[in-house]
């Protein structure tokens, strides 16, 4: 009997696997998603990585720069849920495309003499064209992996925000120093359309389809028991309190080790890839470990939830202690640790959704899960401007801003080791989706 039985899934000539293996051609397309998640970190911390060049050209205050680092935000939840909804229904290789060529066109205007509301106008835009990159690429990719071996990738493409700030921040940071930012966001409006050329080329729909919620079919289950599943609501609130962090990272880190530490910005600029480095390591690592782990039979209860919920309360404990260290190097190197110990988050809350959602609603269930975590995008920026204003100091806003950071890491991650129970919530769902079916839940 051949190893990979053929199925018609709705709208498309899917598979649904009867082995445990990718699809042929499954890591060029890793390597393409990767790619286009480096692109897309690459666009969010270029306004961090300027951010004392645009304050002093444009005279922004703390608040004023904070406002902007948010505006990032302020559509990229709700595009996220209309895109994701979408590509419940067309190809993501259709959306992907048009999200890299939105990102792509929006730097350009950056090029000319902008003031804020031109410059918040492009970020808002830019935005909604990267709020469902997340969750769509993960959604591509699980068509060409079954869920065992599904770790290693979302981690590959989750760190392709990483390598989008290891490998950009010089280059970037030298552009600004010895030219200007704004020709720093017209380089990543090239490097957008050179993936878009490439997309176009060799890009491609995974035809692997999970295999359904229960025995009599994929088993629809209305959203607003996916949207209370307990596990869900508790990984998203992980991941939210660790995206928190990733936020002031993104808009004021390389401005507090320049105003706080005292670094030029030729040194700060470059010590910003730092998080992003240890971030990568653990994210690899800790997503091939949640990977063996699930492999080798350990319920996901402790692979995909205590595991990364731990470390994430891990982070919370070391962040308030950077106001105490003794020397910039000190407060520097327990900022990156706590900051992004908790990273394998990122890996994990996608393939607890994965777990528990049928393929048909996936996309969209992504989009919501990601939608909420990102809305600490908007808070966490307004949040640390206004500390940073109206401190005694600056740098006291700043280490202000860093503990209440680590009191809501420490109470995501309890959340997380509390009621992450994928196993027990599944049983749920497909009891649901049995009724869902007009059949009695005991014949699930």
């Amino acid at each position: 009997m051949d190893a990979e039985a053929q199925t018609k899934g709705k709208g498309s000539d899917a598979k649904v696997t009867a082995q445990e293996r990718p699809l042929k051609g499954a890591w060029l397309m890793t390597g393409l998603l990767f790619l286009f998640m480096l692109i897309n970190f690459a666009d969010k911390v270029v306004v961090g990585l300027a951010a004392r060049p645009i304050m002093q050209e444009l005279q922004l205050t703390p608040q004023e720069f904070g406002l902007l680092g948010s505006s990032f935000f302020f559509l990229f939840a709700v595009s996220a849920v209309v895109v994701g909804f979408l590509t419940n229904r067309i190809h993501a290789r259709r959306t992907l495309l048009a999200m890299a060529i939105v990102w792509s066109l929006v730097q350009f205007p950056m090029l000319a003499t902008v003031n804020l509301e031109v410059l918040m106008a492009c970020r808002i835009i830019l935005g909604a064209g990267e709020g469902p990159a997340a969750p769509v690429a993960t959604h591509a990719i699980y068509k060409w992996f079954p869920d065992s071996l599904r770790g290693l990738p979302t981690a590959i493409i989750a760190q392709g925000s990483a390598l989008g700030v290891i490998v950009a921040v010089p280059t970037l940071n030298w552009i600004i120093v010895h030219h200007s930012w704004h020709w720093a966001f017209g380089a990543l409006g090239v490097a957008g359309l050179v993936w878009a050329v490439l997309w176009l080329a060799f890009g491609r729909e995974g035809t692997l389809v999970d295999r359904p919620a229960s025995p009599h079919g994929n088993g629809h289950v209305p959203y607003r028991y996916l949207i209370t599943c307990p596990s869900i609501v508790a990984v998203s609130c992980t991941c939210f309190a660790t995206y928190w962090g990733l936020s002031l990272g993104l808009t004021w880190f390389t401005s507090y080790l320049i105003q706080g530490l005292g670094y030029s910005q030729a040194v700060a600029g470059n010590l910003t890839i730092l998080p992003w480095i240890f971030g990568l390591c653990v994210v690899l690592s800790g997503g091939w470990l949640s990977q063996r782990l699930t492999r080798a039979g350990v319920s996901s209860r402790i692979a995909r939830g205590i595991f990364p919920a731990a470390t994430v309360i891990l982070g919370g404990c070391l962040m308030p202690l950077v106001g105490s260290m003794p020397s910039p190097a000190a407060k520097l190197a327990v900022l990156v640790i706590g900051s992004a110990i908790g990273s394998t988050i990122y890996v994990v809350i996608p393939m607890i959704v994965s777990e528990l959602t049928p393929q048909s609603q996936r996309a969209g269930m992504l989009a919501i899960t990601n939608s909420f975590v990102t809305v600490a995008g908007v808070l966490a920026p307004l949040v640390m401007g206004n500390f940073i204003q109206n401190a005694a100091s600056p740098v006291a806003g700043y280490e202000h801003g860093y503990v209440i950071m680590g009191l809501l890491m420490i109470a995501g991650g309890l959340i997380g080791v509390l009621f992450i129970r994928p196993e027990a919530d599944r049983a749920r769902l497909v009891a649901h989706a049995a009724r869902t079916a007009g059949m009695r839940p005991a014949q699930a």
